[in-house]
């Protein structure tokens, strides 16, 4: 998985998780945010959370795969984000 153009252009760099099922964001060398893929009824979702505070920012959408669970969750920080 590599780092979305728009996540680059502001300096956030996405980068895998120790345990397979996860990824992180990280702005300035800081882990920020956690996107982690969880199974929903033989489906994927995937889980946004703020690493600092637990805050929860995923709309709850179901994917086929992991990628595009993984891919949705960056599309939903993006516009959490307001970028």
């Amino acid at each position: 998985m590599m780092t979305p153009d728009w996540l680059a252009r502001r300096g956030g760099e996405l980068r895998p998780g120790p345990l397979g099922n996860s990824w992180y964001v990280y702005f300035d060398g800081e882990p920020q945010y956690a996107l982690t893929v969880v199974p929903v009824a033989g489906k994927h979702g995937c889980q946004i959370t703020q690493t600092i505070n637990g805050k929860r920012l995923d709309t709850g959408a179901v994917k086929p795969t992991d990628a595009e669970a993984i891919q949705n969750a960056l599309e939903d920080l993006r516009m959490a984000l307001g970028w």
